[in-house]
This record gives C-alpha cells, sequence and structure tokens, in this order.
C-alpha cells in the first residue's frame, strides 16, 4: 500500500505524475475508489494498441497509486494506465522514474531533469513524451516556450550555456555515442560533479526505455498536457483561475 505521508509530503502540482512512493501489494482491488474511473480499451479512448485494465482488475497498490495521482494533477496520465497492462513491470518501472526525477539530492533541478526528457525524447520521436514533459518542465521552470524551442531544436533554443552542455552530453548517451573524460571536462566547468553526470546520462537512459515503449503501444498523449503551464495563472480569462491541476 502507498505510504499516504510521504504521498502528502511532496508538491502536488505539475499533475505530480510520480511522488515517493512504496509499491508492495499484490492484493487485486474490490472496490472502485471515488475519484477515479475504471479504464478499458474501448473505442472511445484510443491510447494504447495493447489492453488498458479495468482498475477493479488490478492489484491494490497500484490503484491506490493512480487515485493519488489524480486526485493531486487532476487527470490521470495515460502512461500510468498503458503500463498497467504488466503491474510488475509497471512497478519497476515508477520505482526508478521517482528515484530519477523527484530526487531532492544532487545538482539538477527538476527543471533540469524535465529539459532532459523533451531533448532525448524529440531526438526519439516520443510524442507522448515531448508532450507530457514539456507541460512538466514550463511549470517546474516557469518558461512557457523554452520546452518547445528544445523539441524542435535544442541548438538554435534560447538556453544558458549551462542548460546546452547538460543537452549535448544528454544527447551523447541517447544516441549511444562514445563517451569521453573531454566530456566529463566540459560539464564539470559549467559547475556539474560526477553524480550530476551519472544523473544526467541515467535520466537519457530511462527515458529512451521509456520513449521506445511509448512506440510499441501508440501511447497517446492526454489532451490536458498541451496547454499546461503556457499561461500564468493571473493572466487567464475570467472562469479559467481552476484550470490548473494542483
Amino acid at each position: 500500500m502507498l505510504c499516504r505521508g510521504v504521498m502528502r509530503a511532496v508538491r502536488p502540482s505539475a499533475v505530480g505524475l510520480l511522488s515517493s512512493l512504496t509499491l508492495k501489494e499484490s492484493r487485486v482491488c474490490h472496490r472502485t475508489p471515488v475519484s477515479v474511473c475504471h479504464y478499458s480499451s474501448s473505442e472511445e479512448e484510443k491510447i494504447s494498441r495493447y489492453p488498458v485494465p479495468y482498475k477493479k482488475n488490478l492489484p491494490y497498490d497500484i490503484v491506490e497509486l493512480m487515485e493519488e495521482v489524480e486526485m493531486k494533477g487532476g487527470f490521470l496520465p495515460n502512461v500510468f494506465k498503458v503500463l498497467a497492462h504488466r503491474p510488475a513491470e509497471f512497478r519497476a518501472f515508477f520505482a526508478y522514474y521517482n528515484l530519477l526525477m523527484n530526487k531532492e539530492t544532487g545538482g539538477l533541478s527538476k527543471a533540469d531533469r524535465e529539459l532532459i526528457v523533451v531533448a532525448t525524447s524529440a531526438h526519439n520521436n516520443c510524442l507522448y513524451c515531448v508532450v507530457s514533459h514539456s507541460a512538466l518542465h514550463r511549470i517546474y521552470s516557469k518558461k512557457p516556450t523554452l520546452a518547445d524551442q528544445v523539441a524542435v531544436n535544442y541548438k538554435v533554443a534560447e538556453l544558458t550555456a549551462r542548460e546546452r552542455a547538460m543537452l549535448d552530453f544528454a544527447l551523447t548517451v541517447c544516441r549511444s555515442d562514445t563517451v569521453t573524460d573531454e566530456h566529463f571536462s566540459s560539464l564539470e566547468a559549467h559547475g556539474f560533479d560526477r553524480e550530476d553526470i551519472w544523473d544526467i546520462a541515467a535520466i537519457a537512459a530511462f527515458f529512451a526505455l521509456s520513449n521506445r515503449m511509448a512506440h510499441l503501444t501508440d501511447m497517446r498523449p492526454n489532451t490536458e498536457f498541451y496547454n499546461m503551464g503556457r499561461v500564468p495563472r493571473d493572466k487567464r480569462p475570467p472562469g479559467t483561475e481552476n484550470d490548473r491541476p494542483e
């Protein structure tokens, strides 16, 4: 079962995607969480070419996680629904995701981490990850256009020298180019230490897996992702103040 105290302690904005969590239980959920609907691979919701299981047939810990994410973010990202096709792999995927993307140590900010995902996912032509992680970058960075620039061509994006060095190295790993001591020297000159360099490489490597699974399943982004973080809350038209999920 999820550790709710830990989940509550993590900032719930940016759809929450994942917070610190523990997935242990293997019981099937025999109740319907009040805030979540059942999902299946119906004609109305083509988010995967594989069957999307009904929540009532999923292990209880996975249902609990989905409920937490939807409650905090306002919607359930499709990656949760699609990967639930294989619960054991779902747990492994999100455990590693959490360790890479939500850690509070090291020199990479959450915006840095999301920018790495956008750049490498664009290279891998992954629609789902580019759209969803661009949304998260906009929210964490408060920059509504930078992720779009990076998704098209990071080499001409309005990046700092530090961000450019970070993405140059992330793409080196993404392309499986040879990593040399010169890469380390360049990154260290921009303030990254060796643990940060590991993080950059691990994020690029992990999302190479994620991108390819998205291709396999034909995973489709939630429509909510497209507008997230584009318009500051105080500049929204009247009546739309509550549009951004919290």
